[in-house]
């Protein structure tokens, strides 16, 4: 497998693996799968950003097991230093270890991006998606009870935190120290 950025032609895969999350999984709180033309243009803006967003791709076939992405954490530009990740796994490639691939890829493509703290915001507190998270130094720093509604029950939504470079114990380049 390699890691690499997503291409506008990886978009019906990428729609297709987080449509399946999204029909059969609580860790995204969207009900219904969106179309390729939705997804494409998810792609355009994260890419338009700067921001990064990554495929696993096998290298025999050319097919995408997996992605990761981050957008900045909010729309406002005291947020510019702060991303929110979000990672999705095809249904059969998962369990191989191929998330902690990517999020280290994608940990190491914000920093560059020159984000300093990022969010883990994990949509029915997703036990495999937390340990996922803490084995790379995500802490625990909030949950919302009771915050979404899927599947006919109510679901709770976990918030992890890790620094990416120095995080906060300097000021970024562009402010003076």
């Amino acid at each position: 497998m390699k890691i690499e950025p997503a291409l506008p032609a990886d978009v019906a895969e990428i729609a297709a693996i987080y449509g399946h999350h999204v029909i059969h999984g609580t860790a995204t709180y969207e009900l219904d799968p969106p179309d390729e033309a939705d997804m494409a243009a998810r792609l355009a803006k994260v890419s338009a950003a700067g921001w990064p967003w990554l495929v696993a791709r096998d290298e025999a076939s050319g097919a995408v097991m997996g992605y990761a992405y981050a957008t900045q954490f909010r729309d406002r530009a005291a947020y510019r230093f702060a991303c929110e990740d979000s990672i999705y796994i095809h249904p059969d490639w998962q369990g191989r270890g191929l998330g902690k691939i990517l999020l280290t890829a994608l940990l190491d493509a914000c920093e560059a991006a020159g984000f300093r703290q990022i969010y883990a915001v994990i949509g029915g507190a997703e036990p495999a998606s937390i340990a996922l998270h803490a084995a790379l130094g995500f802490e625990h720093c909030g949950a919302l009870r009771g915050s979404g509604r899927k599947h006919g029950r109510w679901l709770d939504t976990a918030f992890m935190q890790r620094a990416l470079g120095p995080g906060d114990t300097t000021p970024p380049p562009e402010e003076p120290h």
